[in-house]
Parts: structure tokens; sequence; C-alpha cells
């Protein structure tokens, strides 16, 4: 058994959480620091809860840098830079200018497919309660997807909502349907299973809801769950293990000795620990410079809105392509989000971007329009997001004690359980089960 350590973590959101669960679970004393009281609403909360072995390509892809002009210019689009004068957000796009390429997505495909299939085994063990034996989660063998999974079976962490139904891709046009089919073509030569469906074939699929497509293509090892519910019970899972949380408590600096960090600073008195995790999402970047180090960064805010009477509950989780927006069913409710809006540290609601999510509802499914939004509010959450699409997860050569895992972007919710159990091994003195030089901290320094 590895030796008990004490563990500070920098931030309560799905990474921070999941970090602390699989640290406690080997025997650690697990502290977590947060600067916001524990009724926060973050993008562990309100994010559409997909978990997505789909998503294999990082955000920094061929075509992106030109797709992302083109939106640009226009503040309801799925993409949006703020203007301003700002040497990080210049730095951040010339990066994101240079990871664009086909040679570095194929590097990085493989690992983040392998990465979402077993954070896929992570969720299905947390809702059940035992390792799930089933091959198909093996990320060479993805086999099939299961059915919604109700309360776990013992031992596991409570019922999260956890659904295993795979994801709709819905392409109003033919145009993106044709590109969808060669992704499909490509998930299914890197073993990530996906099918083409017809208009007609994708509506029979989830009668549900009346859909106005030209077709869709369907990932079958995709699933979804209700962040909110999952969150709490991974949190009572933390509180049972004895991992302590100390909330409104900003961490503000460092204490050193040599190439150690001896306690962290913070609003509250300073704290000890044997190892340190920033998992501090979009405002990791901060922290890390108060120790000289460099973590590119940009915060992409998103929006959700969530419709608790919608006038059609599907039953799969969907994503409009050519809008970009995530569509989850929640229980009894619709979580309807998306958008990518660079504006730096801003958590200001902008309702230009809100009703461009608004209005192109009702040209995928046709039942809904804009009155059904009324008086919902929009949440909003600021997505950490480094310049290659990649997060940062594992040790700094500079401090023996200190580890980043955070810059996960959308994926957050998606590889959460894996970066946890990854930072576990790495703080327990073992080696990570999968090659994380792609995600090495120190890869920008």
């Amino acid at each position: 058994m590895a030796k008990e350590l004490n563990i500070l973590i920098i931030g309560s959101g799905v990474i921070g959480l999941s970090t602390a669960y699989y640290c406690a679970q080997r025997g650690h004393r697990v502290t977590v620091l947060e600067r916001v009281p524990e009724s926060r609403d973050g993008c562990s909360f309100g994010n559409a809860g997909m978990i997505v072995p789909s998503h294999f390509i990082p955000l920094a892809a061929p075509g992106m840098v030109a797709l992302g002009l083109k939106w640009m210019w226009n503040p309801e689009s799925p993409f949006y830079i703020k203007p301003r004068l700002d040497i990080d957000l210049l730095d951040w796009g010339f990066k994101f200018w240079q990871a664009a390429t086909a040679q570095r997505v194929e590097r990085a495909a493989p690992l983040l497919r392998d990465l979402s299939f077993a954070s896929r085994a992570c969720f299905e063990e947390l809702a059940h309660g035992a390792p799930v034996s089933d091959p198909a989660l093996n990320a060479d063998k993805p086999g099939n997807a299961g059915s919604e999974t109700g309360a776990p079976r013992g031992g596991g962490i409570g019922d999260f909502g956890l659904t295993t139904r795979g994801l709709l891709m819905l392409c109003k046009t033919q145009h993106g349907l044709d590109d969808e089919a060669k992704f499909a073509e490509r998930a299914n030569a890197l073993g990530v299973p996906a099918q083409v469906l017809d208009a007609k074939q994708a509506a029979a699929l989830d009668p549900s809801v009346t859909m106005d497509v030209a077709g869709a293509v369907l990932f079958p090892k995709d699933a979804h769950l209700t962040p909110g519910r999952f969150m709490a019970a991974l949190k009572a899972q933390c509180d049972a293990a004895g991992v302590r949380f100390k909330w409104n408590t900003e961490a503000t600096g460092f204490a050193l000795q040599s190439t150690r960090l001896t306690s962290v600073r913070t609003t509250r008195g300073d704290f000890v620990a044997d190892e340190v995790v920033l998992a501090g999402g979009s405002w990791s970047p901060l922290l890390a410079r108060e120790l000289g180090l460099s973590l590119p960064m940009q915060a992409g805010k998103g929006y959700s809105l969530t419709l608790p009477k919608p006038p059609q509950l599907p039953q799969l989780c969907s994503i409009f392509t050519e809008a970009r927006l995530a569509v989850t069913p929640m229980g009894s409710s619709l979580r309807i989000g998306g958008t990518m809006e660079i504006a730096g540290l801003n958590e200001d609601i902008n309702p230009v971007r809100v009703r461009g999510i608004i209005k192109s509802v009702p040209k995928y499914f046709p039942q809904f329009n804009a009155s059904h939004f009324e008086g919902i509010q929009p949440w909003r959450g600021l997505r950490p997001c480094s310049p290659d699409g990649l997060p940062y997860v594992g040790r700094t050569a500079k401090f023996t004690n200190l580890s980043f895992a955070t810059g996960h972007a959308m994926m957050g919710l998606s590889l959460g359980p894996i970066t946890g159990k990854l930072m576990a091994q790495i703080l327990s003195g073992e080696a990570p089960q999968f090659d994380l030089s792609l995600l090495s901290p120190d890869r920008y320094k």
C-alpha cells in the first residue's frame, strides 16, 4: 500500500472532486480548497452532462481557424471572440493556430479515445458499484451501448441518471450529413462505433421528439447523465471518506523551499500539504503564474437553458451539428446548451449569445419555439481551454510536489473520473495507466 499523503487540491469542480474521491479511496488525507461558496454553479453543474468517446478530435484541428474567423464576426454564432487587446489572448491564438494540424490530431486522437472509454468505464463503476467486465468498454473493442441505468446494484455512489443509449449527431443539411458521414468512417477506423442514419431512421430511433433533419450519425457508445446529481453523489462520497472541504477559501500564493511547495497561502490562512494539485479550471493560469509557470489558457464561456417542462422530451442526447448545440434529457427536464465565447474571466451573461441558442432549436425540433424559453434563467460557465485542445494532466518538473489537472475545455465532465483516477495513481507514486506526455503541463514552458 502506498504511503499515506496529505493532499491539497485547489478547485472543487468535477476534476478536483474526482481527484479527491480517488485519492481518498487510496487512503490519503485530502483537503479541497474552493474560492466560492458551496452553493456554486460552475461548469461542472450547468453543462450538457455528456460522456463522449465520439469526441476524440481536439478543439485545435484543421479547419477550425478558418471556421472560427468566419463565426467570430457574428455575436450569435457558435464561436465568438470579444474584441480586446490582450497579450495572453494573442499568444493563445498563435499557439492554437500552430496546433491545428493533421499531424497533431493524429497523435492526440487515440489518447482521447482511450481516456474517454476509460472514463466511461469509471462512470459505469460509479453507477453500479463494481468494475464493469463488459469488454465493450475497452478502447480497442468498443462494442455495443447499453441502456438506461437506474439505482446502483450496491456499492455505487448513487443514482445520477447515467443513460448509455448513445448520442445522435443531428444534421440539418445534406452537406452537414455528408461531413458527419466522413467523420463516422474515421471514427469506426479508430474503434469508435458510428452509424449513419437517414432522416426516417433517426426519427425511428427517438420517436418522442419531432425532428426536421437531413439525417444523423449515431454514436452508440456515448452516454449522458445529470451533472448536478453526479456532483452531489461524488461530494457525499468524499464527505464519507473524510475529505475536508474549505469553501470561500481562495488560494493566493505559495511558500517554497527549493523545488518544493511547503504550503499554500489562502484568504483563510496557510495550508500545509505533501502534494498539491492545481485543478482550478479557468483560474489555474493565475496561480501558475505565481510560481513562474506558463499555462496558456483562455476561458471559453458556454451557456445552457434547462426547460423543466419541454413540449417534447427526447430519450437520446443529441448535438445539433451545424448549430453546435448540445441537447440532453435530464429526468423530466431538457437542457440545451453550447456556444464558445472567448471574453476573459468574465461571467456576465450575454443575451445575444442566449438568443442565438433559442433561435437554433426550432430549426431541428420544430415543435419548440421561443415562447418555451420565456422565464428560463440562462446558466453560464467558463470552460478552461488550452491552445492545443488537450488538458494539462500530471506533474510539473519545476516542483517536486505540484501537479496539474485542468484545461479540459468542453470535456471536463466526460473526462473527470479518469483524470481523477490518473492523478491518484501519479500522487501514489505509480505509473499512470496511459502515456500522458501529450498532456504535460510543461509543454509550453
